[in-house]
C-alpha cells in the first residue's frame, strides 16, 4: 500500500480532465487505487471550495469534489507538531533556519503551500504536485514527486 498527499493542483487537474482520468491516474502512480491511501490537507479542501465558489461550479463539479473527499483522508492543521513544522519550513525557505542552511536564494512560499508541505512532512507522506514550489524542501523536509502535467 502506498500513501500520498496530493497538492491542490493535482486535484484540479484531475477534475478538469474528465476524459483523460485513466491516463492521469496512471501517471500519478495510481493514487486513487483501492490499495493506496490518499491524503489532502484541509487547506486543499478550502482552496477547492473557494475556486468552486469563485467560478460558480455547477452540480457536477461539486459532486466530483464530494466524491473525491469521500476517498481521501483530510488532515486538519490544528496539531502543535504541524504548527511547529510550518514555522520551521517557512524559516528554512527564507534561509534563516539555524543549523540548516538553504543552498540557494531565499524562497517565498505561499502560506497555503506551507501548510501542505508541513502536513506532508509531519506525516512522512510523499507529496505529489505539478509545480516546483516545493522542490527546495526535498529531501530536507519531505519527498516531492513532481509530475509533469500540462496545465489545464
Amino acid at each position: 500500500m502506498n500513501h500520498y498527499l496530493l497538492d491542490t493542483n493535482i486535484i484540479l487537474y484531475y477534475m478538469r480532465r474528465e476524459a483523460e482520468k485513466t491516463q492521469i491516474i496512471d501517471r500519478l502512480y495510481a493514487p486513487f487505487a483501492s490499495q493506496n491511501k490518499v491524503f489532502l490537507s484541509i487547506v486543499t479542501v478550502a482552496e477547492l471550495y473557494a475556486i468552486a465558489m469563485r467560478h460558480q461550479w455547477g452540480t457536477n463539479r461539486w459532486n466530483t469534489i464530494t466524491a473525491i473527499l469521500r476517498k481521501v483522508v483530510v488532515i486538519p492543521i490544528d496539531s502543535q507538531d504541524l504548527i511547529d513544522r510550518y514555522a520551521e519550513i517557512d524559516t528554512f525557505s527564507q534561509g534563516k533556519l539555524v543549523g540548516r542552511p538553504l543552498a540557494m536564494t531565499a524562497r517565498n512560499m505561499g502560506k497555503n503551500d506551507l501548510w501542505i508541505a508541513a502536513s506532508a512532512s509531519v506525516l512522512g507522506l510523499p507529496l505529489i504536485t505539478n509545480d516546483a514550489d516545493f522542490s527546495h524542501l526535498d529531501p530536507a523536509f519531505l519527498t516531492v514527486h513532481k509530475v509533469n502535467l500540462i496545465a489545464p
